[in-house]
């Protein structure tokens, strides 16, 4: 039987390297998925925090402004005996309001548009002992949002013979986030009470309210906010 003749050193370095390479390259598509799986993470948590802090502060600088008073949202209708009788919304006012919220988180979801998000070598490693230890790197986050705002309006018990009408101003901003490789993305939802009054009396039998975004004939619709 004819032996097979001995594997020169150049072909054992050749097949070593090769075996080499390949688990250097196992060892990066693991290692790149569980990259992108925490930076996707991070990136995530990042930007709903700081989107939440601007829908806080454009919400709470409208309202330290005085721009959001209930009684220029709404007019209260009154029967002959000077009960309340209807609700009334002022669509002007609600949409300047609406628009100019919407603006201001817009602006400001366009400064920081670019952020570098800083993450400690441990924290890469998936360890619970070596999360957030050893030097950081920097990698570079851009993201891009859209804002969308409506009202809606909550009516509860307030006393005896007391209701309490609030108007609330929900909030949603949706914002996509470029990372070296991959995207990701998140949609940041808060509702924030804008204003509110207490009806004091009957409750009123109505409420008509105009959403501008749909035909006024489609629109107009009324809220029946009898206890009984």
């Amino acid at each position: 039987m004819r032996r097979r003749p001995p594997m020169e050193p150049r072909q054992k370095a050749k097949l070593i390297c090769f075996f080499l390479a390949c688990i250097i390259m196992a060892l990066t598509v693991i290692a790149t998925s569980h990259l992108r799986a925490i930076l996707g993470s991070l990136a995530v948590t990042r930007v709903s925090n700081m989107v939440g802090r601007i829908m806080t502060e454009a919400v709470s600088a409208a309202i330290d402004s005085g721009d959001i008073q209930y009684q220029d949202l709404i007019s209260l209708e009154k029967n002959d005996s000077g009960g309340v009788a209807a609700l009334v919304s002022n669509m002007a006012e609600f949409n300047r309001l609406q628009s100019s919220i919407t603006q201001d988180i817009l602006t400001h979801l366009g400064e920081m548009s670019d952020t570098d998000l800083t993450i400690p070598i441990g924290t890469l490693m998936g360890s619970a002992l070596l999360a957030g230890r050893g030097p950081a790197f920097s990698v570079r986050m851009q993201s891009t949002g859209s804002c969308s705002a409506r009202f809606a309006n909550e009516f509860t018990q307030a006393g005896i013979n007391q209701t309490t009408h609030r108007i609330i101003l929900c909030v949603d901003v949706s914002v996509s986030i470029l990372l070296p490789g991959f995207r990701t993305g998140t949609t940041v939802s808060n509702s924030f009470a804008v204003a509110e009054t207490v009806i004091v009396g009957e409750v009123p039998g109505t409420y008509t309210y105009f959403d501008s975004g749909n035909p006024v004939e489609d629109d107009a619709f009324e809220y029946s906010i009898n206890n009984g």
